[in-house]
């Protein structure tokens, strides 16, 4: 892990009035690690997953429907080997129809009707052009574990790759590395959606970068 370049200390000095009061102070520290190299994501097309227009007719109507699956490939960059994880923001949060919080939303009809949800699966990935495992944290990286190769990414989970030769899952440094994002997306049961006119599919989530 690197090791921190900078640590900035403050002090906030609380000071009571007249002579029965003794000083008391507490201290605020400002702390971080500035990172080395520098990390790149990319994804192909543009990053969109466009289905053009569907038919409501084509909707089922009790039960969601789920659209062809779409593949695109992600690539991160960094300037040297750097510890970092992966994480999935849901820019629409509250659109999802599912109740477990395991899938990403696709918009709203009329503020309040949900349109569907999306799935996003990482395979096919490696790093420095070398086979490594998929980890999963869902405490901010205090502690992973192993994922298939077919685990779903949830969202405020963070994703990593790396291996357990210290004994516990853990990422390791990577320069490049590379993965399919494939994408789910299924829409509301055609019964739960005001179609009476053209309603767009506006699922959207931000792949951040983060650096352990």
């Amino acid at each position: 892990m690197a090791r921190p370049l900078i640590t900035l200390a403050a002090t906030l000095l609380i000071i009571g009035a007249g002579p029965v009061f003794a000083d008391s102070s507490t201290d605020l520290g400002v702390t971080g690690v500035i990172t080395p190299g520098a990390c790149t994501p990319a994804l192909s097309q543009g990053g969109v997953a466009d289905y053009g227009k569907i038919a409501a007719r084509d909707l089922q109507e009790n039960q969601p429907t789920p659209l062809p699956t779409t593949t695109l490939r992600l690539s991160v960059s960094c300037e040297a080997a750097t510890l970092f994880a992966l994480n999935g923001v849901d820019n629409r949060p509250g659109s999802s129809i599912d109740v477990d919080r395991s899938s990403y939303g696709l918009g709203f009809i009329n503020e309040t009707e949900k349109v569907g949800s999306f799935l996003v699966v990482l395979t096919n990935y490696l790093a420095d052009t070398l086979p490594v495992t998929k980890l999963g944290s869902r405490n901010n990286g205090a502690s992973w574990i192993e994922h298939s190769e077919d685990a779903i990414w949830i969202p405020g989970w963070l994703a990593a790759f790396g291996n357990n030769a210290s004994g516990d899952w853990a990422p390791i440094p990577i320069r490049d590395l590379s993965s399919d994002v494939r994408i789910h997306p299924y829409i509301a049961a055609a019964q739960s959606l005001t179609l009476i006119e053209e309603q767009p599919i506006d699922g959207s989530a931000t792949l951040e970068v983060r650096y352990l």
